[in-house]
């Protein structure tokens, strides 16, 4: 999860009984396989003494930053919507470096197109 990350910053207030999330999430960072995938990271915890509520603000590599409510949102939550936002990246850095366009933009009448499928070759087929 972190190899998409460059920061991670975990706001809450100790106290708070709504921490969960951010106790978790901080955790999962904390883990020995995650740091190993992204030494770089940065990871601030800031404890805080008032009111506001539990939060976490992530940085991609790209340097896109969301902010997540860690009271409503569970941590499994989170963690999967970083993965789905690291696959992404992924996708457009792996089509930029073949030097295609991104977004990568599917003609209309393309996206209409039958597709034929394929049909399984008999055991007898596969031996010739």
């Amino acid at each position: 999860m972190l190899k998409f990350l460059s920061k991670v910053k975990i706001e809450f207030n100790a106290l708070d009984t709504r921490t969960a999330a951010c106790m978790e999430f901080l955790a999962q960072c904390n883990a020995r396989t995650a740091k190993e995938s992204n030494p770089s990271c940065q990871l601030l915890v800031k404890r805080r003494t008032d009111s506001f509520p539990p939060q976490i603000s992530v940085t991609f590599v790209n340097g896109v930053e969301e902010v997540f409510d860690a009271t409503s949102t569970p941590a499994q939550t989170i963690r999967k919507m970083i993965l789905e936002k690291g696959l992404q990246l992924e996708t457009e850095q792996m089509f930029r470096e073949a030097g295609e366009k991104w977004p990568v933009i599917i003609p209309e009448e393309e996206l209409r197109q039958s597709f034929p499928g394929t049909k399984p070759r008999k055991a007898e087929e596969k031996k010739q």
